[in-house]
């Protein structure tokens, strides 16, 4: 099978199934719930994920704006036409998948494509081939973005209030329960980005950085507090998980970003081999 048509079956495997971790936080926090309307959100939230993945079909009609994440290994050459072929089969396979085209020029608007898909390449060294990483994002929750340029001298407290504040602004009309993706160090852009990285970690893992770990379970903690719940419904779970990713960061600064996933966070990996390479 050629890359083009595995880049296809990644994008409908991004919007039909949902990732395991994520069901698992869902089922587990199903089973928790009291609260007879929030228990029946989940419960709906759960029907829908088993029936899109059974159908293939979306699981959610925002099947958002392609994000694609390239890690190249130090025996792959990248170049442009490389990043292109990807993000033309990303957008072949919305078509071929029959999802919806969300993609319009920021200003001019116009008629929705499938162009415009949003690729950042990487070089790690940990690993040879390639990897891709597509991150379908509904705007629905993207809307929730918040970035805060803090002084350095912000303490975590400080910290932790705007993210509450920044969850309790989105309250229902994100789709929760949400996962949160926190970015805190480099530039402005880079916190964001972050943000969005965090959103692709497993969730089931916790954190190997013992503040980081502390702080993301304190988050969860206060989030939950909210009471927003499923769809807005109350409950216990307004959170399922809450990631961060930290770079360093000028002597003068402290950005912290947050990204906001709704319930279906939606991302799919593929691995390929350097001599497997070509389109």
């Amino acid at each position: 099978m050629d890359i083009k048509k595995q880049i296809e079956q990644l994008v409908a495997r991004a919007n039909f199934n949902l990732r395991a971790d994520v069901l698992h936080l869902l089922q587990k926090a199903y089973r928790l719930e009291k609260n007879i309307k929030a228990k029946n959100a989940l419960g709906w939230i759960l029907e829908n994920a088993k029936i899109a993945k059974k159908e293939s079909l979306a699981i959610c009609q925002d099947t958002g704006l392609p994000v694609v994440f390239i890690a190249a290994g130090k025996d792959v050459s990248v170049s442009s036409t490389l990043v292109k072929a990807i993000e033309e089969a990303v957008a072949s396979g919305y078509a071929k998948n029959y999802l919806r085209a969300s993609v319009v020029d920021p200003l001019k608007r116009g008629t929705p494509s499938y162009i415009g898909v949003v690729s950042h390449v990487e070089f790690p060294s940990s690993f040879k081939g390639l990897k891709i990483t597509i991150l379908p994002k509904g705007f629905g929750s993207e809307n929730k973005s918040q970035l805060r340029m803090f002084n350095p001298t912000a303490g975590l407290g400080e910290i932790e209030d705007f993210i509450v504040e920044a969850v309790k602004r989105a309250g229902p009309e994100a789709c929760p329960p949400y996962i949160i993706g926190i970015g805190i160090g480099g530039t402005s852009d880079t916190a964001l980005l972050l943000a969005k990285k965090a959103l692709l970690q497993n969730l089931d893992k916790p954190n190997q950085d013992k503040t980081l770990r502390q702080l993301e379970q304190r988050l969860c903690t206060k989030i939950n507090s909210l009471h927003i719940g499923p769809m807005g419904l109350g409950g216990k779970c307004t959170v399922l998980a809450v990631k961060i990713k930290t770079a360093p960061t000028h002597i003068a600064g402290l950005p912290v970003g947050v990204n906001i996933s709704c319930h279906a966070l939606r991302s799919a990996t593929i691995k390929i081999a350097r001599k497997l390479i070509s389109f």
